[in-house]
């Protein structure tokens, strides 16, 4: 019996550590197969036999005793030993040994217990690859984590990190090694619950090859482009349905269709230890469904969470108070010690795995690539011969501009090729990239900009946006004026898909980090505004009611952004979003929108101080008890008015009257219609200051009341709560608009209206210098909206976009180049080329699942001094220390201008550049203001300031195989730099120097090694 409970909880094991997954050979799962063998010898033959050895540890060795109590029966041979007197020592000793055995328990039923409590605790919390922390308080009951709040919520994955994205279960496609021909995995038909209980019959969703339901459809085809696609649906499945089956019966079906230009797919081994005949197309299959099914989260603290559900478990379900007696006391307590022996090194070792997870989720990413767009107007004139001579540049100007519809005349150079420099001339807004230009010419142009980060109007980050956030903390820290954040609505056609229908809580996971990091870059007096439908309204609520404060929630405006109406299963046609807005601080002012003119005609009189509307001097929607000092009488006639003289009374909290009516006067108070006393709209003091505004006339009763001038107010009005205007409809101004900037529709699905967003910006108060960030950047409609802001009032607001997806480039990046040649498209064609001097930058960051597929086993050969030292560092140790030089290695620092990365495009692998400049300006939070290349770009010199401190910092970087100590020396006399004045209050240089030094204080010197901040910094949380 113990052996069928201890086979069970090892494949439980196996599970958990991923020992099944030899087939994976990407990630943490590459990692785990290079240590299987060393992980599996300690879950067997380390680590389980000890729950033995925890059992026998209470009162004596049952083994033991067993044999001496054959011994002594074979002594009395043939004789009954509990009839004989205990005055005999043997028979004294058996009977000893018999009680004992009584109260220790069964050895082989206790080691069964153990093993069925160990798996019932651990299969509890694991699911597919993740913990989900569900505290069973008895039975089917949950405990949640509650501190006294007045409403709390709570959600299955609230202490994890959610790690996943979208792109691999939407757009898989990888290119083959020969051929580089591409192939895409493509979903159709992706069904998807409509609630979360409907899976939970027994059913969950598995990838499947798509079952073509017409005729002339094809599961596998060849694009007009000459790419091959395949077709899967993901639907709801028993749970006994195994993905490995669905693989094969997949490639059983596939292969016979595979075209002879891909074969490709066939012909290239990718052997496995299990499966040396793997080919090419089963190894993508087998990572495409993987990446979809595991590793969806990343525990905050699992250590402490299982650690804590352990003993709430073992009190609960194991140590039964109620039938503890003396005879079976030292059994119970030798499992309860066994468990909570065996199943605390399990947990620290899954805790490592987790923490060293979560390490490299929270690790500042490097940037992969670093370029500048720019408008000509900007870039000098000495760089035109080589920008003419760029033919990549000119084929991407017409693709993106149609220059090559540009016509001369007598005044103006048409099109040609190659361009002319007097064609650039006449063309000051056409947008350079520098990704289209060497590292030289960048280098000219970056030394050409003063001020560089100011200069700059921009930034768009291609990256997952956690990982962009976590990487901008030092550098925008309390920077940003403003957030407009659209996350996807969660809806089937932008929904998170989960494998256990953790639908909403993988969203809640998802947004609440990324909303917690944003709004750490807002200023005290910012404001963030997050849009939402219907269907995730109210846990987005409830998270910015805990991220911002209840009382800064400062309103919900409904947009009225689908006129036509989405149907619905409900039956209800939506015709709206929300868009929530908060700030920091309860006293924040919130933006006014422009007047529509129906509004403005109502000011229709006119005086000296412009124009005005005659107003009820009674307010509306006011008490007497709400202002009581603002409730007082007017003496009035039907041409004059008079306010009589008063005094407070505080005791009485009204006016003493001094002053009676004249002859001809009526008195006037605040009372409505229905005899309830309100107040006035002034106090005692501005009405007797103003009394010139206000005059007699008959309400709409036909009363005489008092008026006064309510005049325009240069801000605009206050927003309602209802937006509905034409230019805020989806379809007309930003489905369409894009059509128009791109010349097709399939570029971005449900991009935002332009006006909407532009209006959300304004109440945003993203006054003419401000700073804005949508780390959901989409197609780009945020950047956009500033750009529009920008040329319309000539102002200089700033914009931080941030979008994960590969349409980066094609949407995101391109509009707003797109944005700043011209404000009219058509058919993917510019309307008119009124462009606006702008210069953004754009960078590419590593990401998690770099990290991962960069890390390198590197096995320590290390001396134990013994046992528990060697299972020590298993448990805790093995992954930091045996990882670490693939995280952060020295020897990068020797030449950091060629320093690689693997990072993945089209799920391969490829080499790629690391900007450790740039990557470190970011760590430091350097405010760049010059940078410059000398000695044949063998050394960059980046001057700022830092953002948190203000420290004006020097960093030189060098390429210590060229340029040596006595260089590096030669060179800081060269460009008269000095560690001991009072130009530079720090300076960062990498590779060892002999510089002069000193301290900036007691604990900080101002001359610091470059490896040394980089380390600290990459892996510091905030």
């Amino acid at each position: 019996m113990a052996t069928d409970y201890y086979n069970k909880f090892k494949e439980k094991l196996q599970e958990i550590f991923m020992m099944d997954h030899a087939e994976l050979d990407f990630g943490i799962y590459r990692i785990m197969n290079q240590k299987r063998e060393e992980i599996n010898r300690f879950l067997e033959h380390d680590l389980l036999p000890q729950v033995k050895e925890a059992l026998q540890g209470g009162s004596g060795d049952a083994d033991a005793a067993k044999k001496r109590m054959a011994e002594i029966e074979k002594m009395f041979a043939g004789m009954n030993i509990e009839t004989l007197p205990e005055s005999n020592p043997n028979v004294a000793e058996y009977q000893k040994l018999k009680a004992q055995l009584a109260q220790d328990g069964n050895s082989d039923e206790m080691q069964a217990d153990v093993f069925n409590h160990l798996l019932t605790f651990f299969s509890r919390y694991y699911d597919g690859g993740d913990f989900i922390s569900k505290r069973r308080y008895k039975d089917n009951t949950y405990a949640i984590p509650y501190n006294g709040e007045e409403v709390k919520l709570h959600w299955a994955n609230s202490d994890q990190y959610y790690i996943k994205t979208s792109e691999y279960f939407r757009d898989y496609t990888f290119v083959l090694p020969a051929s580089r021909r591409k192939v895409h995995f493509v979903l159709k038909d992706a069904t998807t619950e409509q609630n979360n209980n409907k899976a939970a019959n027994n059913m969950e969703r598995r990838f499947a090859l798509w079952k073509p339901e017409n005729e002339g459809e094809q599961v596998v085809e060849v694009t007009a482009e000459g790419d091959l696609n395949i077709y899967f649906t993901y639907e709801l499945m028993p749970k006994a349905t195994k993905q490995k089956d669905l693989i094969n019966n997949a490639l059983e079906s596939i292969t016979p269709q595979i075209p002879a230009d891909f074969i490709e797919l066939l012909s290239t081994k990718m052997p496995t230890k299990d499966n040396a005949n793997r080919t090419l197309l089963e190894k993508h299959l087998t990572d495409y469904t993987a990446k979809n099914s595991f590793d969806y989260f990343i525990h905050k603290d699992l250590g402490g969470f299982l650690s804590r559900e352990l003993d709430f478990y073992i009190k609960n379900e194991v140590l039964h108070i109620d039938d503890l007696d003396a005879q079976h006391i030292n059994s119970q307590l030798a499992i309860v010690k066994a468990i909570k022996q065996v199943g605390q090194k399990i947990i620290q070792m899954l805790a490592q795995l987790e923490n060293f997870q979560k390490k490299l989720w929270l690790k500042k990413k490097f940037v992969v690539q670093s370029d500048y767009c720019i408008t000509l107007d900007r870039v000098p004139e000495k760089l035109y011969p080589e920008i003419v001579a760029n033919d990549a540049q000119r084929k991407e100007w017409i693709r993106l501009f149609a220059i090559d519809e540009i016509k001369g005349d007598l005044h103006k150079v048409g099109y040609s090729d190659p361009l002319t420099i007097e064609f650039l001339k006449q063309n000051p807004f056409l947008v350079l990239d520098t990704a289209f230009f060497d590292a030289k010419f960048k280098h000219q142009l970056v030394k050409s900009m003063e001020n560089i980060d100011e200069q700059t109007n921009g930034l768009l980050i291609n990256s997952e946006n956690f990982q962009a956030l976590e990487l901008l903390q030092e550098k925008y820290m309390k920077r940003m004026n403003g957030i407009y954040i659209d996350p996807p609505y969660n809806t089937s056609a932008s929904e998170i898909v989960y494998k256990n229908s953790y639908k909403k809580s993988s969203w809640a996971s998802m947004i609440i980090d990324r909303i917690n990091e944003g709004k750490n870059l807002l200023l005290p007096d910012g404001l963030s505004c997050v849009t939402i439908d219907d269907f995730q309204l109210h846990e987005l609520y409830y998270i910015l009611q805990q991220t911002y404060g209840e009382d800064n929630i400062k309103g919900t405006v409904a947009i009225k952004n689908n006129p036509s109406g989405r149907s619905t299963e409900s039956g209800f046609s939506i015709a709206h979003e929300y868009a929530i807005f908060c700030s920091l601080d309860e006293d924040t002012k919130i933006g006014r929108l422009e007047r529509t003119q129906e509004q403005n005609d109502r000011y229709g009189e006119q005086d000296d101080e412009g124009q005005f509307e005659w107003v009820n001097f009674r307010k509306h929607g006011g008490w007497k008890e709400d202002a009581p000092t603002m409730y007082y009488p007017i003496y009035i006639t039907k041409s004059t008015i008079r306010i009589p003289k008063m005094k407070w009374n505080g005791d009485l909290g009204e006016y003493d009257i001094l002053e009676s009516c004249n002859e001809g006067e009526t008195v006037l108070y605040p009372i409505d219609e229905e005899g309830t006393p309100r107040r006035w709209k002034w106090g005692l003091d501005r009405a007797l200051s103003e009394i010139s505004n206000m005059k007699v006339k008959n309400d709409r009763t036909g009363k005489m009341a008092v008026y006064i001038k309510s005049r325009l107010n240069d801000k605009g009005i206050l927003p309602l709560t209802i937006w509905d205007k034409s230019e805020y409809s989806s379809t007309s101004n930003g489905a369409n608009l894009v059509k128009g900037l791109f010349g097709a529709d399939n570029v971005f699905s449900y991009p935002k209206s332009l006006y909407a967003v532009i209006d959300s910006l304004k109440v945003l108060n993203i006054g003419e210098n401000a700073m804005v960030i949508d780390y959901f950047a989409g197609s780009g409609t945020t950047g956009h909206a500033v750009i529009e802001m920008n040329r319309a009032d000539q102002k200089n607001r700033k914009y931080y976009l941030v979008e994960v997806n590969n349409y980066f480039d094609v949407a995101t990046r391109s509009r707003v180049i797109k944005a700043i040649y011209s404000s009219k498209w058509r058919n993917g064609k510019p309307v008119s080329r009124d462009g606006i001097s702008q210069c953004f930058k754009y960078i590419r960051l590593e990401q998690y699942e770099d990290t991962l597929n960069n890390l390198k086993i590197k096995k320590q050969e290390l001396e134990f001094p013994s046992n528990e030292f060697q299972e020590s560092y298993m448990l805790s140790y093995l992954l930091d220390t045996e990882t670490r030089e693939s995280l952060l290695n020295l020897k990068w620092f020797e030449n950091p201008f060629t320093m690689t990365l693997k990072t993945t495009k089209d799920n391969e692998l490829v080499e790629t550049k690391v900007d450790m400049v740039e990557t470190f300006n970011y760590l430091i939070g350097l405010n760049v203001e010059t940078e410059d290349w000398h000695m044949d770009d063998n050394i960059c010199v980046v001057q700022g300031k830092t953002h948190r401190d203000g420290l004006k910092t020097l960093v030189i970087w060098r390429n210590c195989k060229e340029v040596d100590n006595e260089k590096l020396c030669n060179f800081f006399d060269k460009m008269d730099f000095r560690t001991r004045d009072t130009e530079f209050d720090l300076i960062y240089v990498n590779g060892d120097n002999t510089l002069p030094n000193m301290r900036r204080d007691e604990e900080h010197w101002k001359v610091v090694l470059t490896e040394e901040e980089f380390a600290k910094r990459m892996f510091e949380e905030q």
